[in-house]
């Protein structure tokens, strides 16, 4: 195990930990009274798995607790609990099984060794099912944001929604859409202080001084939580079943939900994680922290981005999180009965704001359509049905159709019209032309093969060994007969990350297929200009040999047409 800290890092790994604990609060809160279990069930999730899965995870700035996704399996699991043995404390067994179990697979996941293979979910089965997610957090927000007990379900929402609307608590209404002013507009003030907590701090200790009558959380449990594993012992064998599915919803989700976290504290720290050694951490943190009845969780993005900019580098940054949340608990937790839950819901809805991928959902009608199906297919069974099917589903249909897809273009293959043939995956050497100085400046890629989701994080890493004091990339995609939605936006992540660089991209010998996806999203010409772009590999040298013969120096003369691009390249990433 890497060593939890380093006295170097130490000044940052303080701040990064109280800064992501203070975020941690309010959502904490939030997502503990979204599961059914009460706001001291997320601050005792919070706080748990945040320090274990800290210390035995593999991500050495990863900030872990109950997430959006975690939290709406968990009240799906504290509903069924509820209607099965009548109560919140006799159905506690059910649900202390059912989260224990979840940790369980997840060391499983991590010893086996699985963890590399969360990479292969296709995009649009990802975007569908956290879009989903969003969706369902802010459905089940609408209820206690117009003052009244949330719904058991989606549909019931829906059958049921004229009810609310005919008695809003409008006192509550305008306490929550307060809260969703602040959080938007308070970032326009300052960032340095997380906007959730002060529009929590702000809004709730109005209602207090007001005197408003809404409802609230309720007096909260102080001190040293009680083990609840012996509610284990009383669980009817008839839930077995549905124990087991329930915690393979919860391992599978809290998997995903960790390792992109992952990636993206890989991103920004430029360090390595190791993915089963954090599956094996997130499942001990979230075993330890439904001993205490908390909520189960995972890597949280928003908590690790905040972390790592705050200075927080090594494992203690993590275990700081949960210790002030601890801390927090102890000693103000009497003061949290007074939050109203027209506050948390609209906490709650702003994540699912931000949850929901408009990325995807925008270019629906830009994809190819079977990658829109999926994405829309997947989404609506997440909405309405079963979470583990609509991954299930989702993943099954993107596989079928990209191979009737694949399958479709090697049958048209043999009417492709021949390319020029280029061996060079090497650096490119003319032999004795007018560039040969700038032999090592060059390097030209053939990619073979379509590029879709299974190929995607293989992609990314080429791209990342390519980066070695080169400026002109040349991409031959003349044997790239189709690219879907994960390919597209690999691409596109690709090529933005070497142009940050300063490396010139440049096409060559594209197809039709491919061609038209980069253009619809606005790869080309917005982040690759058309004069980059060139219909076959003789066009490109014919290209290179005008700029570098020159008297100029001609790399530094492509290198510097990106700067007739970077405006475009704003508006694009907006």
């Amino acid at each position: 195990m890497n060593k939890i800290f380093d006295f170097k890092d130490l000044k940052g790994d303080i701040f990064g930990g109280l800064t992501a604990g203070i975020v941690a609060l309010p959502l904490a809160l939030a997502f503990g009274v979204q599961s059914g279990m009460g706001a001291i069930a997320g601050l005792y999730g919070a706080m748990v798995l945040g320090i274990f899965a800290a210390v035995f995870g593999g991500t050495s700035t990863q900030v872990s607790g109950p997430t959006g996704p975690m939290t709406v399996i968990s009240a799906m699991v504290v509903a069924t609990a509820i209607e099965v043995s009548g109560s919140l404390q006799a159905g506690m067994g059910i649900i202390i099984a059912s989260f224990i179990l979840a940790g369980g697979f997840q060391i499983l996941y991590g010893l086996l060794k699985i963890g590399k293979y969360i990479k292969y979910i296709p995009y649009p089965v990802l975007s569908g099912f956290m879009s989903g997610i969003g969706v369902i957090i802010i459905l089940f927000q609408i209820y206690p944001f117009l003052g009244h007990p949330s719904a058991n379900n989606t549909v019931h929402i829906f059958l049921n929604l004229n009810e609310p609307l005919s008695q809003i608590n409008f006192n509550a209404l305008g306490l929550g859409a307060l809260t969703i002013a602040i959080i938007y507009l308070f970032p326009k003030i300052t960032k340095s202080i997380p906007s959730a907590l002060v529009a929590l701090l702000v809004v709730s200790t109005l209602s207090y001084v007001l005197g408003l009558n809404v409802p609230t959380i309720g007096e909260i449990p102080i001190g040293i939580p009680e083990l609840k594993f012996s509610t284990i012992f009383h669980v009817d064998p008839a839930m077995y079943w549905i124990i087991i599915e329930f915690a393979v919803m919860l391992s599978a989700l809290g998997a995903i939900d960790s390792l992109l976290t992952s990636v993206i504290a890989d991103n920004i720290t430029k360090t390595k994680h190791d993915s089963n050694k954090e599956l094996i951490g997130q499942g001990i943190g979230n075993i330890a922290a439904s001993l205490v009845g908390g909520l189960p969780g995972a890597g949280a993005t928003m908590r690790t981005v905040v972390n790592v900019n705050a200075g927080g580098t090594t494992r203690l940054s993590g275990v700081i999180h949960g210790l002030l949340l601890a801390a927090i608990l102890f000693g103000l937790g009497k003061f949290a009965a007074f939050i109203p839950l027209s506050v948390l819901a609209g906490i709650l809805i702003t994540v699912g704001l931000g949850i929901i991928d408009y990325k995807g959902l925008r270019h629906l009608i830009r994809v190819p359509k079977a990658d829109a199906a999926v994405l829309l297919i997947v989404l609506l069974i997440t909405v309405f049905g079963n979470l583990l099917h609509a991954v299930g589903v989702g993943v099954v249909l993107a596989c079928v159709l990209f191979m009737k897809k694949s399958s479709d273009l090697v049958e048209r293959g043999s009417s492709l019209k021949a390319m020029s043939s280029f061996d060079g995956e090497e650096t490119w050497d003319d032999e004795g032309g007018a560039y040969k100085k700038y032999k090592n400046k060059i390097f030209i890629k053939h990619l073979y093969g379509p590029l879709f989701f299974g190929f995607t994080f293989r992609f990314q890493e080429l791209i990342q060994e390519l980066k070695s004091d080169i400026q002109v990339l040349i991409i031959r995609m003349d044997e790239v007969p189709y690219i879907d939605q994960s390919g597209l936006y690999a691409l596109e992540e690709a090529i933005l990350d070497l142009q940050r660089d300063n490396i010139v991209v440049v096409f060559a010998a594209l197809q039709i297929q491919p061609h038209d996806m980069l253009t619809s999203i606005g790869v080309i010409p917005i982040l690759v200009p058309e004069m980059h772009v060139f219909d076959s590999f003789s066009d490109c040298e014919v290209w290179l040999k005008q700029n570098l013969s020159s008297d100029k120096d001609g790399i530094l003369q492509i290198a510097e047409e990106l700067l007739k691009v970077k405006i475009a390249k704003v508006a694009y990433r907006m």
